[in-house]
């Protein structure tokens, strides 16, 4: 915890571009996948399902919609941002203007976002798993995809926090005492 929060309030160092680009592919995947589904729920199809026979009856579930928005929407919509956060890094990263000033906190929200994602994605496992007792493996896809941007997200975390012992010695400190400065 207290390296996630050194990471979290240091600024962050350049992230690699190779792992952003990797990082930006994984949540157009998530995207295209739950824009998929999120199709389908509106033109009344239920997707094929050859390799388990439970899409049916999870994406006919009651936890498939949320106040009458099906949840695919709602995951379209988190790997959109994702993948703009990622996107608007790398452009403030390479360019300037505006987006390069607060680069490095599009940067920790989008990875925050990560880790919210991941928490939902768990949340749906459970419900396959132990309330609906079916499994969907459009949605086991998406558990796939934001379980690898979250562990990339960590990753360049760590690897960013690395980077930057000077800044990390200085604010160490700060961050281990119990006062509010």
């Amino acid at each position: 915890m207290k390296h996630l929060k050194r990471s979290l309030t240091l600024p962050l160092a350049e992230a690699r571009t190779a792992a952003l680009v990797f990082f930006l592919v994984v949540a157009i995947v998530g995207f295209s996948d739950a824009s998929y589904l999120t199709a389908e729920h509106y033109r009344g199809v239920i997707p094929p399902c050859s390799a388990t026979e439970g899409c049916e009856k999870v994406l006919t579930s009651p936890y498939s919609s949320l106040f009458g928005v099906p949840t695919a929407l709602f995951g379209s919509l988190y790997y959109l941002a994702v993948a703009a956060g990622a996107f608007m890094y790398l452009e403030g990263k390479h360019g300037g203007g505006e987006i390069k000033k607060h680069h490095s906190a599009i940067l920790k929200w989008t990875f925050i976002g990560t880790a919210l994602g991941f928490g939902m994605s768990m949340w749906f496992v459970y419900l396959q798993l132990n309330i609906i007792h079916s499994i969907c493996i459009y949605c086991m896809g998406s558990v796939l995809t934001s379980t690898t941007l979250f562990i990339t997200a960590i990753f360049m975390l760590r690897q960013s926090s690395k980077n930057q012992p000077e800044a990390a010695s200085k604010i160490a400190p700060v961050l281990d005492s119990d006062k509010i400065v």
